[in-house]
């Protein structure tokens, strides 16, 4: 039996329950990606036999964070093999239609599908070619604003804070944008926010007040099934970026700052999904993707306070600040001065 779902603007077919997808109600012919977990399949035992080379990490390469994530490819890449430590490995082929996953004992279904919604499904969009951000984004009338910036900046933590206000979320870590028409997109994601037990202890209180992820994961989720937090399904134009800054001790912080053109690039262009995996051609069509993205709609720093207690100071910030907001996004006028 085939299960349909749909996230990041695509349509998955899945061979087991994944209860964190938002579930596709029409059964179609045919499907952007088929997912399989579990035993290896046939396409996966042929995938093996090719030649295979390691393409990250690379040889004397500099790592940007300690997590121990190997990328092989197969024949030339026909495809490839994502493996999360000894654990958890997928295999996704060269036009990611197909996707392999299974994880060892004693990490279980819900380990494999935490990896599958996070940086599994960030490759595949990537090899899809699609434009990808760093990035969580909410839905503030009707627009999209995207909440920029590396791990544990507080993408999601911010994103989890606004969904409590009633804010809608479309991504969380991951942020696809289609651009249609001349003005860019942002496809909506999955119901959930992850956080760290230090964000759900800021935002509720106590770290143990959401669910966890899996058992073996020291990480929580937030459900946006419109109890106490929303989601947002449909696809929406992007209005905003907002570069999230070290937090600071100081006095004015909270703050938003403008930012310059150039400094948005370069900050847009290090904050794309998985940047070290695109050849020069994809690089360069990323450039101009990003460039046009600089000139349609506001660029914005956000200064959090060190203090955990003030991300409330923080989102009545976005909030007035995404009010005045130009109606038409692709105007290049700056919100009020800071």
């Amino acid at each position: 039996m085939a299960y349909p779902y749909r996230a990041y603007g695509l349509t998955l077919s899945c061979n087991t329950p994944v209860p964190a997808l938002r579930q596709e109600h029409t059964y179609l012919e045919r499907y952007d990606i088929v997912v399989t977990l579990g035993p290896e399949t046939d396409w996966v035992r042929e995938a093996r036999r090719l030649p295979s080379r390691v393409e990250h990490p690379t040889s004397g390469g500099v790592e940007r964070d300690n997590s121990p994530f190997t990328l092989t490819s197969y024949g030339a890449g026909e495809f490839f093999e994502l493996a999360y430590g000894h654990e958890t490995h997928f295999f996704v082929d060269r036009a990611a239609e197909r996707i392999w996953g299974t994880c060892l004992l004693p990490l279980n279904h819900d380990d494999v599908v935490t990896y599958l919604l996070g940086p599994v499904m960030g490759f595949a969009l990537r090899r899809r070619s699609v434009l990808a951000l760093h990035a969580s984004a909410v839905c503030i009338g009707g627009q999209a604003l995207a909440l920029c910036g590396e791990s544990q900046a507080g993408k999601s933590t911010t994103a989890a804070a606004l969904a409590l206000r009633g804010i809608p979320v479309l991504c969380e870590d991951i942020t696809p944008l289609i651009e249609q028409h001349g003005r860019f997109q942002v496809e909506p994601g999955y119901p959930r926010v992850c956080l760290w037990p230090d964000a759900v202890e800021k935002l509720f209180g106590a770290q143990d007040a959401l669910p966890r992820l899996t058992p073996s994961w020291d990480k929580f989720f937030l459900p946006l099934d419109g109890r106490n937090a929303k989601f947002e399904e449909r696809r929406r134009v992007v209005c905003a970026v907002y570069f999230l800054a070290p937090r600071v001790p100081e006095a004015d912080a909270p703050r938003i700052e403008e930012v310059g053109a150039r400094e948005a690039l370069l900050n847009l262009i290090q904050n794309t999904y998985m940047n070290w995996l695109l050849d020069r051609n994809q690089r360069g069509a990323e450039f101009d993707a990003v460039s046009r993205l600089v000139t349609q709609v506001p660029m914005r720093r956000i200064v959090p306070h060190a203090d955990p207690g003030r991300i409330g100071e923080l989102c009545d910030l976005i909030l007035a600040d995404a009010g005045c907001l130009p109606a038409d996004c692709n105007s290049t006028s700056m919100i009020s001065k800071r």
